[in-house]
């Protein structure tokens, strides 16, 4: 017979997302009884998370400032007909950070690991090994809920964190190396300069199918080393994923396919770029709104990250359209052609896209000139959907 366990808040997912809220509750709210129940081992998976300063609103920053683990001035990109540096600044997080900070930070109790969730609602959390938790209110953030009620694309990748036999002399990331070989849609390389002689490399595509194929996109990135004279002692980690690009789709059908009336955050309330699928800026957004409540009753949480979720939805609706016009309106061996042309923009305009912050001018600016798609198919797209 298992025990029940009270608390105010249990938050169910270890990952980004429920991370961060936890961080954000007993920062603001220190006397809550706060619980994040995690599957595995440890927090956060294996990740690096990364973003552009002005993701992030200065009012914000107090919680993912502990998180970060490396911070650049600036950073360029490559294109068959363009090299451009950026002057912005750019950050990184890691799972290992993430979870060294939760754990410093939180009561031992407050971290449940190695617990499987049989069941949520919103206020109770059923465990695999008999016990429940009673809580005021429950958070899921457990990943993705139904995504075949939405219109998507796929970004997907295959990244490790190289050590080299050398310094590798670079001083800054290269967020996109489109230079290399078209394969499977949008291909671009990813170097993050972790030190001297590491670099993170990550072989990315805007794909129409979520298969990741991990030995081959090994040795696609072993390849890319070489040519970049970089010679490799080891690989010293490696991570995989899948990121669901938006295009369309049925947000209250989303919602409702894990649960009407729990609360949610991250993939599971559907919380991330449309264009680019990244999820941690809205991941600090709502954990800081979320902290700045005082009601955490389930009833109150669902309500309130329903409509927050749903006001975000209406607000991507831009940028589904971009990425249905990506995806639908052209050849997936030419999309490197859209993101060069964008990357020909002013750098405020590409900041305040990645933000998801773009004024109606910048709408403007992005959409006018020669498209990079056949302006029959481009029509088409505009007929869809994906503005909903």
């Amino acid at each position: 017979m298992g025990s029940t366990i009270p608390c105010d808040v249990a938050i169910v997912g270890g990952g980004l997302a429920g991370g961060l809220i936890a961080l954000a509750l007993h920062a603001r709210h220190p006397g809550l009884d706060v619980r994040i129940i995690e599957a595995a081992p440890h927090l956060g998976g294996d990740h690096v998370w990364s973003f552009f300063g002005s993701d992030i609103a200065q009012q914000d920053r107090w919680l993912v400032a502990p998180l970060t683990v490396h911070d650049w001035q600036g950073y360029d990109v490559a294109f068959p007909h363009l090299a451009r540096q950026i002057d912005a600044t750019y950050h990184s997080v890691t799972s290992e950070r993430l979870h060294a900070v939760i754990r410093t930070t939180l009561p031992a109790p407050a971290v449940m690991l190695g617990r499987k969730v049989l069941a949520a609602s919103a206020t109770a959390v059923v465990l695999a090994d008999g016990d429940r938790i009673e809580a005021g209110g429950v958070i899921d953030c457990r990943g993705p809920g139904d995504l075949s009620v939405l219109e998507l694309g796929w970004q997907k990748f295959v990244g490790q964190e190289l050590l080299l036999h050398a310094p590798h002399g670079t001083t800054g990331p290269r967020v996109m190396d489109a230079t290399v070989e078209q394969i499977d849609g949008y291909r671009f390389v990813y170097c993050l300069p972790f030190a001297a002689d590491r670099m993170f490399v990550e072989d990315t595509y805007y794909s129409d199918t979520p298969h990741v194929d991990r030995a081959a996109l090994g040795l696609r990135i072993a390849a890319y080393a070489a040519d970049r004279g970089w010679q490799v002692d080891s690989v010293l980690r490696t991570e995989a994923g899948v990121l669901p690009i938006t295009l369309g789709g049925d947000f209250e059908a989303y919602w409702r396919s894990s649960g009407a009336n729990v609360a949610k955050a991250g993939m599971r309330a559907g919380l991330f770029q449309p264009t680019t699928g990244y999820s941690l800026p809205d991941a600090v957004r709502l954990a800081v709104r979320l902290a700045e409540r005082t009601d955490f009753s389930g009833k109150a949480l669902a309500g309130f990250t329903h409509d927050y979720a749903r006001a975000a939805w209406k607000q991507g609706a831009f940028y589904r359209m971009l990425s249905a016009m990506m995806f639908r309106a052209g050849d997936p061996a030419e999309r490197w052609r859209i993101i060069e042309r964008f990357y020909r923009l002013d750098p405020t305009l590409i900041t305040r896209f990645y933000a998801g912050r773009s004024s109606l001018k910048d709408k403007i600016r992005i959409l006018t000139g020669k498209p990079p798609v056949p302006v029959g198919s481009a029509i088409r797209v505009l007929r869809t959907t994906a503005w909903r």
